[in-house]
């Protein structure tokens, strides 16, 4: 899914881990929330289990999630075979070699 075909989503003034945490405007999360929120909705639709996450969404070790973040132009690929979000990949590339 691109971002494109993604609905528009509006911060409404709380946090949207459910914590109930008033934030500021423009935001989603109190400072660390969205970690909480990511942990929580693993825990609670997966299992805990990062497999079952990847299965679920058609993923596995035959079909590869970086392939897709890359194709989707949400990841990029360093030339050695790095892969990661652009902030990653950028601070990848001050330092590598390949």
């Amino acid at each position: 899914m691109t971002n494109s075909d993604q609905p528009w989503l509006a911060p409404t003034g709380a946090c949207w881990c459910g914590c109930g945490t008033p934030v500021g405007t423009g935001s989603f999360f109190a400072p660390g929330h969205d970690k909480t929120a990511e942990a929580a909705l693993l825990a609670a639709r997966y299992g805990g289990s990062v497999a079952r996450l990847l299965h679920h969404h058609g993923f596995d070790s035959g079909r590869s999630v970086l392939d897709a973040a890359v194709r989707e132009g949400h990841w990029d690929r360093c030339t050695c075979g790095y892969t990661g979000a652009p902030a990653s990949i950028d601070n990848h590339r001050r330092r590598c070699a390949g």
